[in-house]
C-alpha cells in the first residue's frame, strides 16, 4: 500500500517538474475553451481503464464539475454498447472508434484518445481518421507516447511506464483541464 502511494506521489512530482507538460495542458485547456465556444463537441475514447477515465471525463463535462451550469457537448465513444458490438463482429475491433468518429465528428470538434502505451492500434486508427476530418487530437499517454504521440496535435504524457501510475495521472489531467474549462466558460459562484 505504502509503495503504490509513494509512487503515485512521485509520478505526481515529476509532472509537476516537467516544464514541457505543463505547457502541454496550458495549451490543451485553451484549445478547449475555443472549441466549447466555438460550438464544437468533445469525444473521447480509450480501452478498459482509459475507457472508464473518458467515460468519467466527459461526464464531468457534460453534467457537472465544481459548481452548477449549463452542460457541454462531451461524450465517450464507448458508451454505445450495441454499436460498439456489431462493428467489432461486422468489421473489427480496430475499427470500432473510427466508425464513431466518422459518424460523430466535424472540422474543429476534439477528440482526446486516451491510451497508457500510446499504441492500441483501435486508438491510433480513430486518430488517423479524426485528422483526416479536421479533427483536432489530444494524446493522454504514459512514458514515451509510443506511437500516438507522434500522430496528436498535443501530447499529454504521464511520465511513467506504470499503467496504474498513468491511469490515476490521466484522471489529474482530465480534472485540471475541466477545472480549466470550467472557470473559463461560466461564472463560479464559489469565488
Amino acid at each position: 500500500m505504502l509503495q503504490a502511494i509513494t509512487e503515485s506521489v512521485n509520478t505526481k512530482n515529476r509532472m509537476l517538474n516537467d516544464d514541457h507538460l505543463k505547457s502541454q495542458i496550458i495549451e490543451v485547456g485553451h484549445q478547449l475553451i475555443k472549441m466549447f465556444k466555438n460550438g464544437n463537441k468533445l469525444m473521447l475514447c480509450g480501452n478498459g481503464g482509459s475507457a472508464a477515465d473518458a467515460q468519467h471525463i466527459a461526464a464531468e463535462l457534460s453534467g457537472r464539475f465544481n459548481f452548477d451550469r449549463a452542460p457541454l457537448d462531451a461524450e465517450a465513444l464507448h458508451v454505445n454498447a450495441s454499436f460498439v458490438t456489431a462493428v467489432a463482429n461486422d468489421y473489427s475491433y480496430e475499427e470500432v472508434y473510427k466508425r464513431m468518429v466518422e459518424a460523430k465528428s466535424k472540422k474543429g470538434d476534439i477528440l482526446i484518445a486516451i491510451s497508457t502505451s500510446g499504441n492500441s492500434p483501435n486508438i491510433l486508427t480513430a486518430v488517423n481518421k479524426a485528422k483526416e476530418m479536421g479533427v483536432i487530437c489530444i494524446g493522454m499517454t504514459g512514458g514515451d507516447g509510443g506511437q500516438l504521440a507522434g500522430l496528436c496535435d498535443y501530447s499529454l504524457k504521464v511520465p511513467s511506464t506504470e499503467t496504474p501510475r498513468i491511469q490515476e495521472s490521466h484522471i489529474l489531467l482530465g480534472h485540471i483541464l475541466c477545472e480549466m474549462i470550467e472557470n473559463n466558460l461560466f461564472n463560479n459562484p464559489n469565488k
